[in-house]
């Protein structure tokens, strides 16, 4: 990762709710009514801690009608696969597998 990538994944990573819906969409795409739900938090709060994760590159959207689902983007699934559950942003690691509930 170059340094403005990391900056804006540390960015993203930095809030517990975040690592909490990143948790989520580890296991499968949801809408933000799902995720919301889910977590106890409101649809609004959800939406603008997407857009953060999301400009981060960390995740992708797929419309579904006037749905849309959201999941973990596949070049960061993949640098997971790869790692074993390791993101290695090159200045610092996470352990996905840790995150919180």
């Amino acid at each position: 990762m170059t340094g403005s990538d990391c900056i804006a994944a540390l960015k993203a990573l930095g809030e517990e709710t975040r690592l909490r819906i990143l948790r989520l969409l580890f296991k499968e795409q949801l809408s933000v009514n799902e995720i919301s739900d889910r977590l106890g938090v409101s649809q609004y709060n959800v939406s603008k801690h997407l857009r953060v994760m999301r400009e981060a590159g960390l995740l992708e959207i797929e419309k579904n009608g006037k749905q849309r689902l959201y999941s973990v983007s596949h070049e960061f699934r993949n640098q997971m696969t790869v790692n074993k559950n390791v993101l290695d942003l090159g200045c610092c690691t996470f352990r996905c597998d840790q995150l919180p509930k």
